[in-house]
């Protein structure tokens, strides 16, 4: 039997009685969270608080693993860990769970922990929730806590992202007294040096993977610290809007965009060096540029660097702020005119203060972008381009006149004719944020080489042309097409009238037929309906009855085939943890064997080293006396004698050359003896 269950029903575990939670933006569904390991249940206990909650997460079956006990008894070390609550986790299993697991087969090796209130941080970005300036640096401070407690026992999560993230300080539900305000769920791929690589491996959630270095999946102690870095920016850069707004989807970024030099990169770096600090930019950078995991910034050094910088603190003023204050001082003229670009981001396009006009390059770029956005379908990209033009060109020139027109044609293709008529172009010229998008724009598209005028000469030609034998052609084609429209439509009222009659004609005579035929068909159609009923009796009672054993035979068979299955994966698990045992025999005896090999030829080397010692200090002492022969031979007058000492001591020291050259004066020794062989009229010095 699947597990199904539906609000409100109740289950035992382990001897706790609990219900299922209701959904809450779901009446009569139960609450229950998909992921792509399995399914988690909010299970109510029967005599509790709300906020004492258990979650049942049912695997699929691929994730069905045995070893997810010996998983689970080894996380529960880090339950105290703030923020892996959720490591307090206990197994169902068929020794303790036998008769839940019987009834319910789906729930063998199910795990119930502890269920996490409030929303995740996935939520927060598909919402596009804007934030607070202290809550963005809350939230930012408790994941790189959670992060720096985790790498300092050699932990990592493996799959952080925003789903796995959970928010407890926007929960709902009172909690109680010291809960964190970040939670990590998603565990059961967690990297510790003390658990088994897991079976399958996870490649990190799109918008925070690391495309550089995951092919294979994440399984290692650095495994959480690029997509902690992005998770860490994405909060604290939640606190500005214009993030918030430039948002992918259910990440900020796109996962194509991933370690690229992308606009949203840059963006969002720039707000972090504003906002935050110089310091929190820097780190943010070095993960983005890194080229392994292990390069990137750790927990410790995100969670020193947020300690340092003040709730109310702003660090650096944004232009945005000069821009609300021009906003806020401009004339009430109601022109839609009256708003300029901020000075400041004025000077940083290289546009002259107190006016609009730039050069004509810049805006024959953006013409033509936002031509090749229309023609290729993206009417609202091409609309954002045509605004950013308008904005920067001269007032009543004909350029003027003709980016109005097509601005007001993209809308009303864009939006209904009521809306586009109320809002028009006045509004869009008045809005900041508009300015400052057309600031970027304008920055980015600058550098065509084709000149305004050059452009709209060109085009205003071609368009009155094009629109004069247009005209003339829809007219011709109009007066045909009313022409034919007419004699298509007498013709029809002809036809129609003749088939009108003939068809009534017809009509009435098959009408007569089938009253007759329907009075006698009627007679017999009741005749054989009562006998039909009759036999439709009989044997719908005979497949009731038929029904009703084979569902008892049915039930029989499950109920054996059931036992005998429990007995067989019961056998199974046991043989398991015999190999298990006997595995582990093994590999420690060979570790053992290896030890004491090692020692041997640790002892053997040693010995051979002393020997080797002992024999170089008796040669030494050879070849000291064999110096003081030759030099003694030379002395007496012996020169035969003396060379035939001289060719010994060459001979014994060449023999281990590289040790010898490095003892006290026999090189010098040596030298003295050959210039001694090769001319007997050198003196030995006496060494």
């Amino acid at each position: 039997m699947t597990f199904q269950p539906n609000p409100g029903d109740g289950i035992v575990v382990n001897g706790t009685a609990y219900t299922v939670g209701q959904h809450p933006a779901a009446p009569g569904v139960a609450y229950a969270q998909a992921g792509r390991q399995g399914i988690v249940y909010q299970l109510v206990p029967v005599n509790g608080e709300l906020h004492e909650a258990k979650a049942l997460k049912v695997f699929f079956p691929k994730f069905r693993i045995p070893a997810m006990v010996y998983q689970s008894e080894h996380m529960g070390n880090y339950r105290e860990i703030p923020g892996l609550q959720v490591s307090s986790r206990e197994v169902l299993t068929p020794e303790r769970n036998g008769d839940l697991i019987a009834e319910y087969p789906d729930l063998l090796y199910a795990v119930i922990m502890p269920w996490i209130h409030g929303c995740t941080w996935f939520d927060v970005i598909s919402d596009q929730r804007n934030l607070g300036r202290s809550e963005s640096l809350m939230l930012a401070k408790a994941l790189a806590a959670i992060g720096s407690s985790m790498e300092q026992r050699g932990l990592a999560h493996c799959d952080l992202s925003a789903p796995n993230v959970m928010l407890p300080f926007f929960s709902e539900v009172k909690l109680p007294e010291g809960a964190a305000a970040v939670e990590l769920v998603d565990v059961e791929q967690m990297y510790s040096p003390k658990m088994d690589r897991p079976d399958v491996l996870l490649a990190g959630s799109p918008g925070y993977a690391a495309h550089r270095t995951v092919h294979s999946g994440l399984w290692s102690a650095y495994a959480d610290r690029f997509a902690g870095a992005v998770i860490i920016a994405e909060m604290l850069g939640w606190s500005d809007p214009a993030i918030v707004n430039r948002a992918w989807g259910e990440s900020y970024f796109d996962q194509h965009e991933m370690q690229t030099p992308c606009e949203r990169y840059f963006l969002l770096k720039k707000s972090l060096g504003q906002r935050w600090g110089t310091r929190i930019s820097d780190l943010f950078g070095r993960a983005w540029d890194s080229q392994d995991l292990s390069s990137c910034p750790t927990f410790g050094e995100w969670l020193i660097a947020l300690s340092s910088v003040s709730e109310e603190e702003v660090v650096e003023e944004a232009p945005a702020a000069a821009a609300t204050a021009q906003e806020e001082n401009s004339d009430e003229s109601g022109s839609e005119r009256s708003r300029e670009v901020p000075a400041d981001i004025m000077a940083s396009l290289g546009i002259e203060p107190g006016t609009r006009e730039v050069n004509d390059n810049v805006v024959g770029r953006l013409f033509h972008q936002a031509r090749d956005l229309e023609k290729a379908g993206n009417l609202s990209g091409a609309l954002e381009i045509f605004r950013s033009a308008y904005h920067f060109v001269k007032k009543d020139s004909p350029l003027e006149v003709e980016l109005a027109a097509a601005i007001q044609g993209l809308e009303e293709q864009l939006r209904p004719a009521e809306e586009s008529s109320n809002k028009g172009i006045k509004a869009l010229l008045s809005s900041r944020k508009f300015m400052l998008s057309t600031a970027a724009a304008i920055v980015i598209l600058a550098g065509s080489a084709i000149t305004v005028n050059q452009i709209l000469a060109e085009k205003a030609e071609s368009r009155q042309m094009d629109a004069q034998r247009l005209a003339e052609q829809q007219a011709q084609e109009k007066e045909e097409a009313a022409r034919k429209q007419e004699e298509e439509a007498q013709k029809q009222q002809e036809e129609a009238a003749k088939k009108e009659a003939e068809a009534k004609k017809a009509e009435e005579e098959r009408l007569k037929a089938e009253e007759a035929k329907k009075a006698e068909e009627a007679e017999l159609a009741r005749k054989e309906q009562e006998k039909s009923e009759l036999q439709a009796k009989y044997e719908k009672q005979a497949k009731y009855e038929a029904y009703l054993a084979s569902l008892e035979e049915k039930k029989k068979k499950q109920a054996l085939q059931e036992k005998y299955d429990n007995q067989a994966k019961y056998e199974a698990y046991l043989a398991q943890l015999e190999e298990k045992k006997k595995r582990q025999a093994q590999e420690e005896a060979a570790a053992k064997a290896e030890a004491e090999r090692q020692a041997r030829a640790r002892a053997a080397q040693q010995a051979q080293a002393a020997q080797l010692q002992k024999q170089r200090s008796q040669n030494v002492v050879e070849l000291v006396a064999l110096y003081n022969k030759a030099y003694n031979a030379q002395v007496a007058g012996n020169k035969d004698r003396a060379k035939n000492a001289a060719r010994e001591f060459i001979a014994l020291y060449n023999k281990d050359k590289s040790y010898y050259k490095t003892v006290g004066k026999m090189s010098s020794r040596l030298n003295n003896l050959q210039q001694f062989i090769s001319d007997d009229s050198h003196w030995i010095p006496k060494l």
